[in-house]
């Protein structure tokens, strides 16, 4: 009993811990740049982001920058997460498509703020440890698979919102496709080596499309089935 009782507080500890961190996290270094949707931030007090890392990262979990996960991938900077999701301006009964799932972090944050994430992810072992961990938060919402990412999900109709975590020189016509009427989609565009911009693009009316750019980014480039390379996520 005595054991049990000590694990416990440790317990608590830790996550009081998390939290006054969490809580830093989004004050310093989300809000304090100009984020200002209230259900991002919301979100992002809400989703433990050290679950996501490997037990020997967890200490940088909320530092400002990507950390390393396996397959020589990264979970993103938590800001540009955030100017990710507020662009996108997720409503309560969107759909949204990941290309690029990784940990699982930005999944698990959509998953707060739409009613159904469809996420896609190229390296099958990253897919199992994330499933595992937006098993372990509830996230009832998400359907993770391993697939190759600019075909998009093809038989999951359209969606209101996709959200693109690799860089490429044009967005895949597939992912336009997809995208809903009044849909917006999120991609870094620009040549790996050079200067990239994180684009919004927009379905209007008539299917015709609005392109925005957003701010200068750096992330490596999008990779389809069949190409050498890896995939990671980017940092600015």
């Amino acid at each position: 009993m005595h054991g049990e009782v000590v694990r416990a507080v440790k317990e608590s500890k830790r996550s009081r811990r998390s939290r006054f961190l969490r809580d830093a996290m989004v004050d310093v270094q989300i809000a304090g740049r100009g984020i200002r949707s209230r259900r991002v931030l919301l979100a992002m007090r809400q989703v433990p982001r050290e679950i996501f890392l490997d037990r020997r990262f967890a200490e940088a979990a909320y530092e400002d920058s990507a950390v390393p996960i396996p397959k020589g991938q990264t979970i993103s900077q938590p800001y540009i997460v955030a100017r990710m999701l507020e662009a996108a301006a997720i409503a309560k009964s969107d759909r949204v498509l990941e290309i690029g799932a990784g940990s699982g972090y930005l999944a698990a944050l959509a998953a707060k703020l739409g009613r159904e994430v469809c996420a896609l992810e190229r390296h099958e072992a990253l897919v199992q440890r994330a499933r595992s961990r937006l098993r372990h938060l509830g996230c009832r919402n998400v359907d993770l698979r391993q697939g190759d990412g600019t075909a998009g999900w093809p038989d999951g109709g359209e969606f209101d919102v996709i959200v693109v975590s690799a860089a490429g020189a044009q967005i895949p016509a597939a992912l336009k496709a997809q995208l809903a009427p009044s849909g917006r989609l999120l991609i870094p565009l620009g040549d790996p080596d050079d200067v990239q911009w994180l684009t919004k693009l927009t379905r209007g009316p008539e299917g015709r499309f609005v392109e925005d750019r957003i701010e200068e980014v750096r992330f490596v480039p999008l990779v389809s089935a069949g190409s050498r390379g890896s995939r990671d996520d980017g940092r600015p």
